[in-house]
């Protein structure tokens, strides 16, 4: 099956850009209606922990090592049906193990990722809040293996939308807690588990309708399990030490009451373009790379690369721009209000603007690391993932002493930038199908161009008239004003310069 790339990409990128406005609204709701503190420090710790394993175990296990082992038998009718059934036994057999036992080890599991809280009540809330959320892991693990059969099948629309249900359940719950004046953190710990049942019924049904019936079954092991576990041991050691990276960042940011909570919003920002176009294109990009290079398509491949390059550009200059320049204006009009103070603003701004400088490095691994994955080569970034980490470790810490918490934020920043340069070094090798036309990088440059254009206006704007805003309606209104003028100013000097990213599935249909 051929899947358009750039159909896959606006169907991802659209559901996940609905996910990631729910997620704003929820990250509203949860600093006015909680604040940044010891409970909101708690629940940040406590929903990471499913988060570590999820990423570790599902996303980047699944999408190095099942996408393309399982895309093989599913274009060539090899028994897929079979493969992902004792794909879906073997990973549920782990899950509920590991479940059970984080259950048990709780209060150790929290003392390794936040031993800041220990001498204070945020530790008790953790260990509690962490019992209720971390079957998560379970539901949404699962979860990702059918994203895979359906993103292999060229359905991204249902994948895509998952994600959505969480943020439904969340504002949902804190809306009606909020409305029966009822105990607002409890509602939103449970609603956590809750999501997961929601999303993972869902993308099982759906997988059912692509005729992959998902059944309970005893765990086998074969070569198809074993090739399996070979390729993702290396990808989810590279997922794990991006977490480990997570955890050295809480560690040092859980010696400061709140600075959790700071990065916590501060990441929520940068996430937003990530999703949309990062996100979006890694998702798309892998199986569709997968299968140009098992048929020996060099030339499809680099299109697809091209096309896909672009993408990530269009979107990652200008956001880049706006949350290095404007972060305070963003930050003031989504956060600012009830229990968070302009103190508070002020220490996330920092942060969203350090963020900011990551964020094109961030996007670029979105691109960079399929060209392996795609190659069943996952010891490559795995290595370029531990020199990551201990680059992290050492700038997180090290500055630590000397700026507080936010050298979290420039150690996340510094490593992201390190491990892109070393991926695209590397890539090299991959020849032509790790190659952008020529054609692209003239179109990224014209967009790094309109980018400064459009951050010029945005900053003078900005320091003219910031400091008039004093209630909270007027920062929202000036943050949605500068908004509108840096996506116009963007989007028309990247129509003059002919910047738009080109459609060279397009080009090559009429080339043949």
């Amino acid at each position: 099956m051929q899947v358009n790339l750039t159909k896959g990409v606006i169907t991802v990128g659209s559901w996940t850009l609905l996910s990631r406005v729910l997620g704003m609204v929820r990250e509203i709701l949860l600093s006015n209606l909680i604040g940044a503190g010891p409970l909101l420090d708690a629940f940040v710790a406590a929903f990471r922990l499913p988060n570590i394993f999820r990423r570790f175990f599902a996303e980047g296990a699944f999408n190095a090592a099942f996408v393309p082992l399982f895309a093989k038998r599913y274009e060539s009718k090899m028994e897929p049906n079979e493969f992902a059934n004792n794909v879906f036994a073997n990973l549920l057999a782990i899950l509920l193990i590991l479940t059970s036992l984080a259950m048990i080890f709780m209060p150790g599991l929290v003392f390794l990722t936040a031993a800041g809280f220990a001498p204070d009540e945020r530790f008790d809330l953790t260990v509690e809040f962490g019992r209720v959320m971390f079957p998560y892991i379970l539901l949404i693990s699962l979860a990702a293996l059918f994203s895979g059969i359906l993103n292999t099948a060229g359905r991204f629309a249902v994948a895509a939308a998952a994600p959505v249900i969480l943020n439904i359940v969340i504002v949902a719950a804190l809306l009606i807690a909020w409305a029966v004046n009822s105990d607002i953190i409890v509602w939103l710990v449970w609603s956590i588990p809750t999501a997961g049942i929601f999303q993972l019924s869902l993308l099982w049904l759906a997988t059912r309708r692509t005729g992959i019936k998902i059944t309970l079954a005893v765990p086998k092991w074969n070569k198809d399990i074993a090739k399996l576990i070979k390729i993702a041991i290396p990808a989810a050691l590279a997922g794990g030490v991006l977490q480990i990276n997570l955890l050295v960042g809480q560690l040092v940011a859980s010696q400061e009451t709140g600075a959790i909570s700071f990065l916590y919003f501060a990441d929520r920002l940068y996430q937003l373009p990530l999703g949309i176009a990062g996100i979006a294109v890694g998702t798309v990009l892998l199986p569709k790379l997968s299968r140009h290079l098992k048929s020996g398509d060099s030339t499809q491949a680099q299109y697809t690369y091209s096309q896909s390059a672009e993408m990530i550009w269009v979107v990652a200059l200008p956001s880049s721009v706006a949350l290095c320049l404007i972060p305070l204006p963003l930050v003031s009009a989504l956060f600012e209000h009830g229990k968070t103070t302009r103190d508070d603003a002020l220490a996330i701004s920092y942060a969203t603007a350090i963020y900011g400088v990551g964020l094109p490095a961030f996007m670029i691994q979105k691109l960079l690391q399929p060209l392996y994955f795609a190659r069943e080569d996952t010891k490559t970034p795995l290595r370029f993932a531990l020199v990551s980490m201990i680059l992290n470790a050492i700038l997180a810490i090290g500055l630590m002493q000397i700026m507080g918490w936010i050298a979290v934020a420039i150690a996340a920043s510094v490593s992201a930038w390190v491990t892109t340069i070393l991926l695209w070094l590397r890539a090299k090798q991959f020849g032509q199908a790790a190659s952008a036309l020529k054609t692209s990088i003239v179109r990224i440059r014209r967009t790094f161009f309109a980018s400064v254009v459009m951050g010029c206006i945005l900053w003078a704007i900005n320091q003219s008239l910031q400091s008039t805003m004093d209630t909270s309606i007027e920062r929202v209104l000036f943050a949605v004003a500068l908004i509108f003028i840096g996506a116009s100013t963007y989007l028309i000097f990247i129509y003059l310069l002919k910047a738009f990213p080109e459609n060279f599935e397009k080009v090559s249909k009429m080339d043949n």
